[in-house]
C-alpha cells in the first residue's frame, strides 16, 4: 500500500460532518483529545487495508464486494468526484453547532497535513456516530452517579475511505458509494460511457442501450465497468453473437448493427462485462449462468 501522506508527520487535524438536508459538509471544531483519537483511526484504517492486501485492486461499479475489501479508485475518476470536491475544498464553513440535529448527519470526516503540506481526508459513513437521543446514560462525577442528558457521540474504529492525492483509498465498498452518492454518478455518467464503449464498438446500435440505462441502475453500472475495463476495442464481432445466442441473449441486426431489445439490454451488458457463461459438463444438456462476482484466472488457471 503507498499512501501519498505520512500520519507520523501530521501537523493539523480538522474535523467535519455532512448534513443530508444541506448536502454540505461543515467544519466543527474539536479539542486536541478528539484530533489524537481522529488520527488514531486513520492509522487503524491503513492497518485494516494492509490485513486485507497489500495493494488495492480498483473498484468496479457492477462487483458485489464483502462488506470490508480494499479497493481503491483513481483520484481523478469520474466515480470520485463528490470525495474529490471535500479533499480539495479550501474553504469549507465553520459550524459549531452542526450536531445540534444528529438524525441530519450522514457522514463525519477528519481532514489532515502532513509536515510536507499534504492533505489526507478520511471518512466514515454515520451509524453508531449519530448522538444517542432516547437512551439514558449514566456518567460519574464526583464519585456520585448522574444522568448524561446531552447528545453523546460515538467515533467509530476506523473510517470507511481515505483519500489522498492519487488514491480514493476504499476499506468498506458500500460506505464509498454511499458517500460518493455513486448511484446518481454512475447514472449522469451513462452518456459519458456509451460515448465511449460505441468509439470501439461501431458495430452496436448503442442508442437503445442508453436510454435504458439511463433509468436502471445496474445498467448503468455494468457501462462503467465496461468502459473501466478498456477491453472492449478488441471484441469479435462474430464471437459476441455467438456468445449471446449460447448464453440466451437475444438480438438483432439490422444495417450490419447489432440492435438490442429493451428487455435485452442487461443481459447484453453481462455478456460484455463478462458475467454471462455456458458450461458444457453434461453432453447434450450445456447450461448458462450469470456470475454475480468474477475473477480473472492466469493462463494455468491459477488466480492472478
Amino acid at each position: 500500500m503507498t499512501l501519498a501522506f505520512d500520519l507520523n508527520s501530521v501537523r493539523t487535524t480538522e474535523f467535519g460532518v455532512g448534513h443530508e438536508s444541506a448536502s454540505a459538509y461543515f467544519y466543527v471544531p474539536v479539542e486536541a483529545s478528539v484530533q489524537s483519537a481522529l488520527k488514531e483511526m486513520a492509522a487503524a484504517t491503513v492497518d485494516a487495508m494492509l490485513a486485507s492486501a497489500s495493494e488495492p485492486s480498483i473498484y468496479e461499479p457492477s462487483e458485489k464486494y464483502a462488506s470490508q475489501e480494499y479497493v481503491a479508485v483513481a483520484f481523478d475518476d469520474a466515480l470520485a468526484s463528490d470525495l474529490r470536491q471535500l479533499h480539495e475544498a479550501a474553504n469549507l464553513p465553520v459550524n459549531a453547532r452542526a450536531l445540534s440535529n444528529p438524525a441530519d448527519v450522514f457522514a463525519y470526516f477528519a481532514r489532515f497535513t502532513d509536515a510536507q503540506g499534504r492533505r489526507l481526508t478520511a471518512l466514515r459513513r454515520a451509524t453508531q456516530f449519530k448522538g444517542v437521543l432516547k437512551k439514558r446514560l449514566l456518567q460519574v462525577v464526583n464519585d456520585a452517579l448522574h444522568l448524561v442528558e446531552d447528545h453523546v457521540f460515538k467515533l467509530d474504529n476506523d473510517f470507511d475511505v481515505l483519500v489522498d492525492a492519487e488514491r480514493i483509498h476504499i476499506l468498506r465498498p458500500s460506505g464509498f458509494e454511499f458517500a460518493a452518492h455513486l448511484q446518481g454518478a454512475i447514472l449522469d455518467a451513462v452518456p459519458a460511457n456509451v460515448a465511449e464503449i460505441r468509439r470501439s464498438m461501431a458495430f452496436v446500435e448503442f442508442d437503445s442501450i442508453e436510454t435504458y440505462a439511463s433509468k436502471h441502475p445496474r445498467a448503468a453500472r455494468y457501462l462503467a465497468s465496461i468502459r473501466s475495463q478498456g477491453e472492449s476495442a478488441n471484441i469479435d464481432k462474430t464471437a459476441l453473437k455467438r456468445c449471446c445466442k449460447q448464453t440466451g441473449v437475444t438480438i438483432s441486426v439490422k444495417d450490419g448493427k447489432f440492435v438490442v431489445p429493451p428487455d435485452e439490454v442487461l443481459g447484453f451488458l453481462e455478456v460484455l462485462d463478462r458475467r454471462r457463461y455456458r458450461i458444457d459438463l453434461v453432453p447434450g444438456s450445456p447450461e448458462t449462468y450469470r456470475a454475480a462476482s468474477r475473477s480473472k484466472l492466469g493462463a494455468l488457471g491459477r488466480n492472478e
